[in-house]
């Protein structure tokens, strides 16, 4: 998703340390995701442009979601709009109990700290650090004293346990979204976002991306929302939404 880089998720992060204590741990929802109304507009030398336009969602703990429509058909922007990686013109929009509109970007970024993982078209992996310093970095920045050891055994999970050690330029594209796929779910999340995962992949490496990342998700039992061309990727889900025109249908 090349609107949101990786700089943007570290900050994120940064800010999140130490602002966990606005979620109420026992906060009971019914849902995971629910938006209600959901519309973004941005100006243009044009006048307005109308991006999303009164969108409903909800998402059940648990649950599989993909989101498939023409390209601009603004997936991707109703992607962060519910992960809280971008703020919605008007409506409501509730993550994991939390009231996101009523949030500021610090607000947004605690609700995600532990319980949001990340999956992108383009790895967004850090060149300079090496496959395991990728993965630990969420946990690192949450301040997790077992950051490298539990970074190591998901690197095993995910098959590269002997390339723990390369950096991103020595691995392939599949290779380095087994290490994007190990990095959100190190955190055992509640909720996983994943926009286009295999779109830069090969069929093969793409097979095996999804897999991994379905069974990984079926493991741990959390949700999914999946932005995807792939018709069969979407067919492994339970529901497929339309996006067209800003209109989800």
């Amino acid at each position: 998703m090349g609107k949101f880089t990786l700089g943007f998720l570290i900050l994120n992060f940064m800010l999140s340390i130490c602002a966990n204590s606005i979620l109420n741990q026992g906060t009971r929802y019914m849902n995971v995701i629910e938006a209600r109304q959901l519309a973004k507009h941005v100006t243009t030398s044009e006048g307005d442009l109308a991006i999303l336009q009164s969108v409903d969602f909800t998402l059940n703990a648990g649950e599989v979601v993909a989101i498939v429509g023409p390209s601009g058909s603004g997936k991707s922007t109703l992607l962060a709009l519910l992960a809280g990686l971008d703020s919605a013109s008007s409506g409501q929009m509730d993550l994991l109990g939390a009231a996101l509109h009523t949030l500021d970007e610090d607000g947004r970024a605690a609700v995600r700290a532990g319980q949001v993982g990340f999956v992108f078209q383009s790895f967004q992996l850090l060149p300079g650090l090496t496959a395991v310093e990728n993965v630990m970095l969420p946990l690192e920045l949450a301040g997790a004293a077992d950051a490298r050891e539990r970074a190591a055994e998901q690197l095993q999970k995910v098959g590269l346990g002997e390339r723990q050690h390369h950096l991103p330029s020595q691995l392939s594209g599949g290779e380095q979204q087994r290490v994007a796929v190990a990095r959100a779910f190190v955190v055992e999340p509640k909720v996983l976002f994943a926009d286009e995962p295999t779109g830069n992949l090969d069929r093969a490496s793409g097979d095996m991306i999804v897999e991994l990342m379905f069974s990984m998700r079926a493991e741990r039992g959390c949700a999914l929302v999946l932005v995807t061309h792939d018709q069969r990727l979407a067919e492994r889900c339970d529901r497929v939404l339309t996006m067209d025109g800003g209109v989800l249908q």
